[in-house]
């Protein structure tokens, strides 16, 4: 009986460790990555999804790299990119060097699973007059080789570059699409969010950032998107082999015309 009663506390003492390691409680599915996927459906869809499935999600918004690492870890079943599997892996490998971690392994059956597609935008105050860049301007901007806006035809305003961390999909993306791969300018401020490059950009006059246009599209702040030529990349799940029953259920739901509808444009 003794022996009986101790191993019943072991398994619980175990279960509360796993749980704790998930960062979910019972009866949620622990979701690690980017806070575009966050934002853009998962959240909004959230408590429909729930009443259709019976899926609880619970969602942590880390970027897409801390995600996959999260995934790979074994902290989730399922990691969330706003990016292409190649460009995810790179952010996760992005994120491991900057936690200090050895280069990632990665496994020969890990899985993507396209859910929507998203528009990066590039954002300044919304007191700045200038209204269209070309990627050439957007790169100089960037790598600090522009730094007063009246150098492109804008206010005599010194230009402060706002991007997301290291190991985030939006930057990994636009740094790759926008500015073929150039380093962002030394005095770049990295934030741990979208809505924090937003309110940094709102908050500076001679900001830049870029961010996901659905995002953008729920608070804008005191920010304004400048035209440029299209970024665009997918919003996706990522497992190891076939998704779990859970997860499936989740991207079956957001596939369907009804779980379309939470998807925030």
């Amino acid at each position: 009986m003794k022996t009986t009663k101790v191993m019943k506390g072991f398994v619980l003492a175990l279960a509360a460790v796993v749980l704790a390691g998930t960062g979910a409680v019972a009866g949620e599915l622990a979701m690690w990555g980017s806070t575009t996927c966050q934002k853009r459906f998962l959240e909004p869809g959230a408590e429909a999804l729930e009443k259709a499935t019976g899926v609880k999600i619970k969602v942590f918004g880390v970027g897409t790299g801390k995600g996959v690492l999260a995934l790979l870890d074994g902290k989730t079943s399922v990691a969330l990119t706003s990016s292409t599997l190649e460009d995810s892996l790179a952010s996760a490998k992005k994120a491991a060097k900057e936690q200090g971690q050895a280069d990632i392994k990665v496994p020969g059956n890990i899985k993507f699973h396209p859910i929507t597609e998203d528009v990066i935008v590039p954002i300044v105050h919304k007191d700045n007059p200038v209204a269209e860049l070309t990627y050439e301007q957007l790169t100089d901007l960037n790598t600090g080789k522009v730094k007063n806006w009246k150098e492109i035809g804008g206010p005599d305003v010194a230009v402060q570059v706002v991007t997301s961390h290291e190991g985030s999909s939006t930057r990994e993306v636009f740094q790759k699409q926008v500015m073929k791969k150039a380093p962002y300018a030394a005095g770049a401020l990295q934030v741990t969010s979208t809505r924090l490059e937003l309110n940094e950009v709102s908050k500076n006059k001679g900001g830049i950032g870029a961010v996901s246009e659905g995002f953008y599209n729920q608070n804008p702040g005191n920010c304004k998107i400048v035209k440029t030529a299209p970024i665009s990349r997918p919003l996706a799940f990522i497992t190891l082999g076939e998704p779990t029953p859970e997860v499936q259920k989740v991207i079956d739901f957001f596939l369907s015309a009804e779980g379309k509808k939470f998807i925030v444009d």
